[in-house]
């Protein structure tokens, strides 16, 4: 075979290698890229989901504790964003929701009360209503 002919062979084969290596490394890069852009959005939908829940739950229950209701109107947006959660977020996380919805209601049942008595309840720990929740979503966040 003449030696030209198998320079210029190799010489095309080493291209088309380096070529396929180099597509190769840009395919995997733009992929990872996109990966960790997705990923991100994703975790910031879920601060924000999760941001929104805290105020919304802090808010009804400071109303729940000097208010007693019936009616379940406010609670409605609450219930709204309990349902956004379970789109996106993992079971603990919702689980944890719940039982902070829960504990929104119970408030809004119980006899209002005084300053005397959240001053009582903040040094018992039992306005901790938010903690599981808190706890679950930083770990979702975290993961």
């Amino acid at each position: 075979m003449n030696p030209t002919l198998i320079s210029a062979l190799a010489a095309l084969a080493g291209a088309l290698i380096g070529g396929l290596a180099s597509l190769g490394s840009s395919w995997l890069t733009q992929w990872t890229q996109v990966r960790a852009r997705t990923h991100e959005r994703d975790r910031a939908r879920r601060e924000v989901l999760f941001s929104d829940f805290i105020n919304e739950a802090s808010r009804l229950y400071g109303d729940a504790l000097s208010h007693e209701k019936d009616g379940v109107l406010d609670l409605v947006g609450l219930y709204a964003i309990v349902g956004r959660m379970r789109l996106i977020s993992s079971a603990a996380v919702v689980a944890s929701a719940e039982r902070t919805l829960d504990a929104v209601i119970d408030a809004y049942l119980s006899p209002n009360k005084s300053l005397q008595e959240l001053r009582l309840l903040m040094a018992e720990g039992r306005m901790n209503f938010l903690v599981d929740f808190s706890e679950a979503g930083r770990a979702e966040l975290d993961a």
